[in-house]
C-alpha cells in the first residue's frame, strides 16, 4: 500500500515509473559503469528531495521508480537526472566518450508513467 503523505495544506502520493535508455542502446552499463551510476542518481535523488522506491538497469536502459512532492515537475526531474548523471559518469569513466558517437550517454527519449 502506498503512503499518504502529508505537507502543508495538503497530502499527496505521487509516484513515477521512469525509464530512459543508453544512446544507440549500447550496452554500456556493466560492472563498475553501473554501479557508479546507481550512486551518482541515488545522490542526485537525495539532493533533490525524491525517494527512490526501486532502481534496476539492464546493459542499455534505467528504470526507475521514485516518489516525490507535488513541487517537483518531471520534466525538470528527469533533466536532471539524465544531465547531471551523464557529467558525472564522464567524470569518472572519461573512456565511456570514446565509445560514443556525439559523446552523448543517454538517448533524448524517456518514458514516464504515473503508479
Amino acid at each position: 500500500m502506498l503512503e499518504v503523505k502529508h505537507g502543508r495544506g495538503y497530502v499527496y502520493v505521487i509516484q513515477y515509473h521512469i525509464v530512459w535508455c543508453v544512446k544507440y542502446r549500447y550496452k554500456l552499463l556493466v560492472e563498475n559503469i553501473e554501479k557508479d551510476l546507481k550512486i551518482i542518481i541515488n545522490q542526485l535523488a537525495t539532493a533533490n528531495d525524491i525517494t527512490i522506491v526501486e532502481m534496476e538497469s539492464d546493459k542499455d536502459y534505467i528504470h526507475l521508480l521514485v516518489e516525490c512532492t507535488p513541487q517537483h515537475y518531471i520534466l525538470n526531474l528527469l533533466k536532471s537526472l539524465k544531465g547531471v548523471s551523464a557529467r558525472r559518469m564522464f567524470q569518472l569513466h572519461p573512456e565511456l566518450k570514446n565509445s560514443l558517437c556525439g559523446g552523448h550517454i543517454w538517448n533524448p527519449s524517456y518514458f514516464v508513467a504515473t503508479v
